[in-house]
C-alpha cells in the first residue's frame, strides 16, 4: 500500500485474531503475529523486548503493556492497546491501518494509543508524573 507511513511495523499480540496479519500484508504493512514468532505464551516483557529490537509498534489487547511501559519510564516501544472486544481480523487490519495513519508520526517517537469504540486517546513515551 503505498500511502503506508515507512519504517512501521507491527507485531501483533496473543489476543489479536491471527488473520489480521494476512489482511494487513495484503494492504502492504510489514507485521508478525506473536504465535507465528513461537511467542504466545511469552511474557510481556519478552515482547516488549522484541518490539525495541525489531523498532516495532505492539498491538494489543492487553493493558499491562501500557502499565509497564508508563511506569519504567521507558521511551518506546509504542503500543496500541485496543479495548474493543469482538473485533474480527478484518476489522482490526481496517483500524489499526485508521490508527497509523492518523498517528504515523507519533508511533515513530513512542507513544501509548488507548483505542475505545469512541475515544482514541495517544500519550508520548516516556511518561511523566504530571501525565
Amino acid at each position: 500500500m503505498s500511502d503506508w507511513p515507512a519504517g512501521i511495523v507491527l507485531i501483533l499480540d496473543q489476543g489479536i485474531p491471527r488473520d489480521s496479519v494476512s489482511v494487513l500484508r495484503k494492504a502492504g504493512v510489514l507485521c508478525d503475529h506473536v504465535g507465528e514468532l513461537g511467542l504466545s505464551r511469552a511474557e510481556d516483557t519478552a515482547i516488549i523486548d522484541l518490539a525495541r529490537e525489531r523498532n516495532a509498534v505492539i498491538v494489543t489487547l492487553d493493558a499491562d503493556f501500557h502499565a509497564i511501559l508508563a511506569t519504567s519510564a521507558a521511551a518506546g516501544p509504542s503500543v496500541v492497546h485496543i479495548r474493543m472486544q469482538g473485533l474480527n481480523g478484518a476489522q482490526i487490519a481496517k483500524l489499526m491501518l485508521e490508527i497509523v495513519r492518523h498517528f504515523a508520526a507519533d508511533l515513530q517517537r513512542g507513544c501509548l494509543i488507548t483505542v475505545k469504540r469512541r475515544k482514541t486517546t495517544c500519550h508520548m513515551l516516556p511518561i511523566t508524573r504530571s501525565e
